[in-house]
């Protein structure tokens, strides 16, 4: 490694340790190989294969990298089943971790929640065959359209003609602490009949929301977290869908992730394709606009993806792994660094408190601030070429708190020098500015249903 991140030496980047081991079985001499596929709904996959150590040579160090790959492919592009080819001891290995009491339960439990499927790991011989299924997504501006941006504490409305707003309006809302989902329903339709006051007719709906969507359905997301779901999932699962349908009959409406419909309005107003867009926040957002202007149609929930292999690389409260992208690219990273220095925060300061506490000795000229945003675009910088391997993005929009101020620009400069001197990889990194805010995120929803 060229950069070292001087407030945590010991960071091992996943596309380093990835070639490393590539490198060293490919010098061993064996033809021995691992192919992974990973199913989600409707059969689509994604397979991946690599070389490996034959079973019994070095089967730890197969594993540990072999895992860290299946467990990227998992969040990346979702799935209930993981599919083996090639080696029986990693197939047992895998099956064991990624099992209800593994030490992947908290993935097994997760992705079962989405897919509605039992998780497994099934050993195959046979060949397998990748099945994507891209979904055009959004730049539709023709007609009356209502766009729905539903965050955590307000949700964004907008009525739009024919690519214009007329009207827009951020409401207030406490989705998060309510124990009824009859409370969602409530203000979901109340923003919905909002915006049609303005319109009249309604030619198409498009939402866009945080957790993970499939087929226009909140599998999992944060906005039901104060509800027992116990009786009630597949309501807290389809609030969107029921209420557009009974208070809009016979519309078309589309729900969208909010990180692809962030990539969307950032390519919409950049007028680029082969958008990633990154939000470093209270944890990491992704989404993607691929080459042709589509999605791929995966979850992209990088924020449980890896990117450190270090051992001793710090836990993910929520999923109980190490070394993900959370840590690294969202408040948390400010926070640990700023620790990592042997610094102190008041203990009465909420996260939001300390990372606005270190933006602000970072506009003020203060080094150590401008040493932790420096380490943050290095681990950008090696992180990247691994998210290029499955997405092979040429932009990248980066948003959220943490970039906010001068910090925004200190990461983007360091993530390139790591880019080119290290990788020689070319990834247009940008900023928001006016432009790119000029679309916003409920503009952009309105825009999903090709009518």
């Amino acid at each position: 490694m060229k950069f070292i991140p001087t407030l945590d030496k010991n960071f091992k980047p996943i596309i380093v340790e990835y070639n490393d081991f590539i490198k060293k079985v490919k010098s061993f001499g064996s033809n021995a190989s691992v192919s992974v596929c990973v199913e989600r709904n409707k059969g689509y996959n994604y397979v991946f294969s690599m070389p490996v150590y034959p079973d019994g040579v070095a089967d730890e160090e197969n594993y540990r990298i072999v895992e860290r790959m299946v467990k990227a492919v998992l969040w990346i592009v979702g799935g209930y089943k993981i599919f083996v080819k090639g080696s029986p001891v990693l197939y047992e290995k895998l099956k064991r971790a990624y099992s209800k009491t593994g030490e992947r339960a908290f993935d097994n439990e997760f992705m079962s929640t989405c897919y509605l499927k039992d998780f497994e790991v099934i050993y195959s011989d046979e060949t397998f065959i990748s099945k994507e299924n891209p979904v055009s997504l959004g730049g539709h501006t023709n007609g009356n359209r209502i766009g729905f941006d539903a965050g955590g504490s307000d949700f964004k409305i907008c009525a739009v003609v024919d690519g214009q707003a007329i009207y827009s309006e951020e409401i207030v809302w406490n989705p998060k602490t309510q124990t009824n989902p009859d409370y969602h329903y409530e203000m979901i339709e109340k923003g919905l009949n909002k915006a049609k006051s303005h319109l009249g007719k309604v030619d198409a709906i498009g939402v866009s929301s945080a957790g993970v969507i499939i087929d226009d359905c909140l599998m999992v997301s944060s906005l039901f977290l104060g509800v027992d779901k116990t009786n009630c999932l597949e309501k807290c699962q389809k609030a969107f869908v029921n209420v557009i349908e009974k208070t809009f009959p016979n519309v078309p409406y589309a729900v969208a992730n909010d990180g692809d419909i962030t990539a969307l309005a950032g390519s919409m107003s950049l007028g680029l394709k082969s958008v990633m867009g990154m939000a470093m926040g209270t944890s990491e957002a992704v989404g993607y606009i691929n080459e042709k202007g589509d999605i791929n149609g995966w979850i992209s929930e990088l924020a449980f993806c890896p990117v450190d292999l270090n051992e001793n690389a710090e836990v993910d409260e929520w999923s109980t792994d190490k070394g993900v992208g959370c840590k690294y690219f969202s408040q948390d990273a400010v926070i640990r660094l700023y620790e990592n220095a042997g610094k102190k925060f008041d203990e009465k300061l909420t996260k939001a408190e300390k990372l606005s506490l270190v933006q602000s000795l970072l506009e003020k000229g203060d080094k150590l601030a401008e040493e932790i945003y420096e380490n943050i675009g290095i681990f950008l910088g090696y992180t990247l070429p691994f998210y290029h391997k499955f997405y092979g993005m040429k932009h990248l929009l980066i948003m959220g708190r943490v970039v906010s101020g001068r910090a925004g620009q200190i990461i983007v400069d360091n993530a390139k020098k790591v880019l080119k001197e290290e990788f020689n990889l070319e990834i247009d990194l940008i900023l928001p500015d006016e432009k790119s805010k000029r679309v916003g995120q409920s503009i952009a929803s309105a825009s999903l249903v090709k009518i």
